[in-house]
């Protein structure tokens, strides 16, 4: 699959906006060994059965299931980056990126995701800002 087959499959996935599909999509290109992280929670998964699992349990241990929307996709120099908001269910968008590593067979190596709430700007700011 070339860059603009993959950014097409990116846009595709993401807009049926269901979390778990994406997730379920994304295995078919994960390396036997690929590695996910969260930083902002400190949590490190290690291989796509592990991986896989975890996602596939997911609405059942929160009770949710998040709702993604595609903001945008950046090609890949040594990694694909992707910008998006997420909706766990209660109205409040919360920005994602996806920094998606692949090796050289073309699958998945490593998937680092960032999660970020909204806040209100702040007013010292507002002489600086455009919006």
């Amino acid at each position: 699959m070339n860059d603009d087959e993959m950014v097409a499959r990116i846009k595709e996935i993401f807009a049926t906006g269901d979390m778990q599909q994406f997730g379920r999509e994304l295995q078919a290109l994960q390396a036997d060994d690929m590695v996910y992280e969260m930083p902002q929670s400190g949590e490190r998964f290690e291989g796509s059965q592990n991986i896989n699992a975890m996602y596939a349990s997911y609405s059942d241990e929160t009770g949710t299931v998040p709702k993604a929307t595609l903001r945008r996709v950046l090609k890949p120099g040594q990694a694909w980056v992707i910008e998006s908001t997420i909706d766990y269910g209660d109205g409040t968008p919360v920005s994602a990126i996806s920094l998606i590593e692949f090796g050289p067979d073309g699958k998945v190596t490593r998937q680092t995701d960032y999660f970020a709430n909204p806040f209100p700007a702040p007013d010292w700011r507002k002489p600086y800002r455009q919006a």
